[in-house]
C-alpha cells in the first residue's frame, strides 16, 4: 500500500456493480457519536465559563509540599511531589473537593494491577519528581513522574508514569493525561484499571448529571453507611432504609447503575445549588479507551465521585485485562481528559449548568486533537492520518440489491481477527458511525498499522478488512467501497429479537417495590433497577420460558435474561427455554443453521437440543463462556458472541418442533446470558434468495 498522501486503497469487490443500492433506516439503538458542534457563542446572561478571558495570565507557583496553578478563573493546588489534586479553588468556594477527606484523597490518578497470577493491587499513583515542562502566561505544564527500576520488583507496577496537568490562559477548567510505559526488560504484569478519581465535597455537590435522561439529586455517601444503609447481594448495592433526607427512603443506590457506552461517555459531574457551580468531566475523545465503542464504563455516582475512565474489565472480565510478557515493550497516553467549572451569577438557572457543560464538551471534541500538550507521544492533527469509504452490506436473501450500511459502526485497530476489537486492550482505537449512505470518515489516527472492523445494526456478525492499513503522518486513505457478507447460509424461517449488540428490545420487567431508583421508573433504561434477575421465578413459578414462533411477542414474551432459577433453600438451579415452531416441510438431507447471536454471558453455558430435550450430550455446546457480571452490574449487553449451529434436517419434523435452549451453570443469582438476536436458517436452495419470514 501506498504512503503517499491521497493514497487510494483498492478494496473494491470482485462481484457484479450492477445491482442497486437498498437504503436501510438505521434500526433502534442506544445514541450516536456527537455531531460535529458548531463554534461556541458567546457566553449567555448568567454563566461564567471559559469563554471569559481575563487579563490575568497563567499563574505557576511552587511550594516546599505544594504547586498551584492560577489563571484567575480556578486556582489548582496539587502535592508536591505526589501530583494528587489536593485543592481546587472556584465560584466562591474555597475548595471544591472534600475537605474532610486526607489530601490523598481526593483527585488522583490510580491504578490496579498484578504479578502474574496472584490478586490485584490498588495503587493512588504518587510521583517521586517534580518538573516544569512549559511555563508562560498562555500555558503551565506540569509533570509529576514515578520511575521504576528493579528494586521496585513486586511492590509497584514495572511502568514508568509521567502524570501531566495543564493550565490555559482564560480556561475555565484544566487538563490532565499521563504516559504509561513498559520496557522491554522489564518483568511481566496483568493491568486491570487505570482511572483519574475525583472526590468532591458532599456539603455541596447534591445534583449528579451523565445524560439528560440521567441526572438527578443524589443521597449522601452517609447514607450508605451502617445505621441508614443496608448491603443488598454485593457491596455495591445499598437499600437506604434511614437516609439523611427522608425522599430517598426505600431506593437502591449503586454505582453500576450510572454506567455508560464509550461513545456516550463523553461528559458527566456534579453542581451545587448554593453556590451554583458545577463540576465536570470531559472525555473528548475515546481513542486511548479500551474496548471499543459500546464496552461500558463507570461514571459518576454517590461520593460525590467523578470518574475519568480510562481502561477497566467492567462488563466483560478477563478477556479485558492486558497481560504484559516480560519481554514486551510498550508505551500509551492516556487522555487529555479536561476538567470543568462553571457557575452561575445573578439570577440564572443553575440546572442549566448542565447545558453549559454539554456545550463545553462540544468545543473539547471539535478541538481533538488538542494542540497544546508538550508531550512529543502525543502526537497533533498534522502528525496523524485520515480514513473514509463506503460500507456496503450483501445479503442474498435479505435483498438482490446491495445495502447501505447505514449507521454502520466502522472503526480501525491493532490487526487481528474479525471483532477483536471488543478485547483489544493495549493500544488505541479510532471509531466513527457511518451516514444513512454508508460513507465515513476516520479523522485524526495516529501513525501505526490498523485493521478496519465494522459491524452493522440490523445484521449479524462483525466486518474485517483482511488490508493492512497503514497510517503516517498526513495521509488520507480512501478505501472506496467496502463490502460485508454477514453470516448467511438460507433464507429465514424464524427470528427473535433485533441484530444490535442489546438484549433492550425483550422484555425488562418491572422492578421488586422494595428494590427501586426513582430515576429508572418509566425510563427507556428500566433494565438498571436493582433484582430484576430474581423477577423470571417470580414471573414463571411453575416453569421455564416457553416462546411460540407467530404467537408469542419478543418485547412482551422473552424475558431479558437467561437466568438461573431460585429455589426455596437459597440455591440456585439451570434452566431451560423453549422455542416451539411449525415447519409445512422438512429437508431431511439437508443442513438448517441455527444463528445464535449472544449480547453478554457471565459464567454461563449455552446447550441446544433439538425435539429432544434429554439428549446427552446436547446437539451443540458453547461449553463455559464469559465473564461479563452484566446482570448484577445492571447492563443490556456485554462481550458479543456469535454461534452457527447445525441442525440437521433428520432432526427436525414436519409439524410441530421445539429447541431447547439450556443453561445448566448455576452457583449464583447473576450467571445467565442475554440474547441478542436468534435465526433459524433454512438449507441453501439455488430457487430461494428472498427472506421467507
Amino acid at each position: 500500500m501506498s504512503k503517499k498522501t491521497g493514497t487510494m486503497l483498492s478494496l473494491q469487490s470482485t462481484k457484479s456493480k450492477s445491482k442497486q443500492l437498498l437504503i436501510i433506516p438505521p434500526t433502534l439503538f442506544s445514541s450516536t457519536f456527537p455531531p460535529v458542534p458548531k463554534q461556541k457563542s458567546e457566553p449567555e446572561s448568567g454563566f461564567l465559563h471559559c469563554g471569559i478571558m481575563p487579563p490575568l495570565g497563567v499563574q505557576l507557583y511552587i511550594q516546599d509540599r505544594h504547586v498551584v496553578m492560577d489563571n484567575g478563573i480556578l486556582q489548582v493546588t496539587l502535592s508536591n511531589p505526589d501530583g494528587i489534586v489536593t485543592g481546587i479553588k472556584y465560584g466562591g468556594i474555597d475548595n471544591l473537593l472534600e475537605v474532610i477527606n486526607d489530601e490523598t484523597n481526593r483527585g488522583y490518578w490510580d491504578l490496579v494491577w498484578s504479578v502474574p497470577g496472584s490478586a490485584g493491587i490498588f495503587d493512588v499513583i504518587k510521583g517521586t519528581e517534580f518538573r516544569v515542562i512549559v511555563e508562560n502566561e498562555e500555558q503551565v505544564e506540569i509533570s509529576f513522574t514515578r520511575m521504576w527500576d528493579p528494586s521496585l520488583e513486586g511492590k509497584l507496577v514495572p511502568l514508568n508514569i509521567d502524570k501531566r496537568f495543564i493550565m490555559l490562559r482564560g480556561s475555565s477548567g484544566f487538563y490532565s493525561y499521563a504516559i504509561y510505559e513498559h520496557l522491554k526488560e522489564w518483568p511481566a504484569f496483568t493491568f486491570a484499571e487505570t482511572r483519574i478519581a475525583f472526590k468532591l465535597r458532599k456539603d455541596k455537590f447534591h445534583y449528579m448529571a451523565m445524560a439528560d435522561n440521567r441526572r438527578r439529586f443524589m443521597p449522601l455517601p452517609d447514607d450508605r453507611l451502617s445505621g441508614r444503609g443496608q448491603p443488598l447481594a454485593y457491596p455495591e448495592a445499598v437499600l437506604l432504609v434511614n437516609p439523611v433526607e427522608p425522599e430517598f427512603k426505600g431506593e437502591v443506590d449503586d454505582k453500576y447503575q450510572y454506567s455508560c457506552d464509550n461513545k456516550d461517555n463523553r461528559v458527566h459531574g456534579w453542581l451545587s445549588l448554593d453556590p451554583p457551580v458545577g463540576f465536570w468531566q470531559i472525555t473528548p475523545s475515546d481513542e486511548f479507551r479500551t474496548g471499543g465503542p459500546v464496552k461500558q464504563n463507570l461514571t459518576s455516582h454517590v461520593g460525590p465521585t467523578t470518574l475519568a475512565m480510562f481502561h477497566s474489565a467492567h462488563y466483560a472480565g478477563e478477556p479485558l485485562v492486558p497481560k504484559f510478557g516480560p519481554d514486551e515493550a510498550w508505551k500509551k497516553v492516556f487522555g487529555p481528559v479536561f476538567i470543568y467549572v462553571n457557575s452561575v451569577y445573578g439570577d440564572g438557572d443553575p440546572f442549566w449548568l448542565w447545558e453549559d457543560a454539554k456545550e463545553q464538551m462540544m468545543i473539547e471534541v471539535q478541538s481533538w486533537p488538542y494542540t497544546f500538550p508538550a508531550s512529543e507521544d502525543f502526537p497533533t492533527s498534522d502528525q496523524r492520518g485520515n480514513v473514509s469509504g463506503r460500507l456496503l452490506v450483501q445479503d442474498g436473501y435479505f435483498s438482490d440489491d446491495y445495502i447501505l450500511a447505514s449507521s454502520a459502526y466502522v472503526g480501525l485497530a491493532p490487526p487481528g481477527d474479525a471483532g477483536s476489537w471488543q478485547t483489544e486492550c493495549k493500544d488505541y482505537q479510532f471509531w466513527t458511525q457511518a451516514d444513512l449512505g454508508g460513507y465515513f470518515s476516520i479523522n485524526d489516527v495516529r501513525p501505526g498499522d490498523y485493521n478496519l472492523y465494522a459491524w452493522v445494526p440490523g445484521f449479524i456478525g462483525d466486518y474485517k478488512c483482511e488490508a493492512l492499513i497503514t497510517i503516517t503522518p498526513g495521509c488520507d486513505v480512501f478505501v472506496g467501497d467496502l463490502l460485508y457478507e454477514p453470516p448467511r447460509d438460507g433464507p429465514t424461517l424464524w427470528e427473535i429479537g433485533i441484530p444490535d449488540r442489546s438484549a433492550a428490545e425483550f422484555y425488562v420487567p418491572d422492578p421488586n417495590a422494595k428494590f427501586i431508583n426513582k430515576l429508572f421508573i418509566g425510563h427507556p433504561d428500566r433494565f438498571r433497577q436493582y433484582g430484576l434477575w430474581e423477577r423470571y421465578a417470580e414471573l414463571y413459578p411453575d416453569g421455564d420460558l416457553v416462546y411460540t414462533v407467530g404467537v408469542s411477542d419478543y418485547t412482551k414474551d422473552w424475558f431479558f435474561a437467561h437466568v438461573t432459577r431460585k429455589k426455596d433453600n437459597n440455591t440456585y438451579v439451570g434452566t431451560t427455554w423453549q422455542i416451539k415452531f411449525t415447519l409445512d416441510t422438512v429437508d431431511k438431507i439437508g443442513v438448517y443453521k441455527l444463528r445464535l447471536a449472544l449480547a453478554s454471558s457471565t459464567l454461563s453455558e449455552l446447550q441446544v437440543r433439538v425435539n429432544d430435550p434429554t439428549v446427552n450430550p446436547p446437539h451443540f455446546t458453547s461449553g463455559l463462556i464469559g465473564r461479563d457480571n452484566t446482570i448484577a452490574r445492571h447492563g443490556i449487553h456485554g462481550l458479543y458472541w456469535l454461534y452457527s449451529v447445525n441442525v440437521l434436517g433428520d432432526l427436525l419434523v414436519e409439524g410441530d418442533n421445539t429447541i431447547f435452549l439450556t443453561q445448566p451453570r448455576s452457583t449464583s443469582p447473576f450467571q445467565g446470558i442475554l440474547y441478542d438476536y436468534i435465526r433459524l436458517e433454512a438449507p441453501p436452495s439455488p430457487n430461494s434468495n428472498k427472506k421467507i419470514a
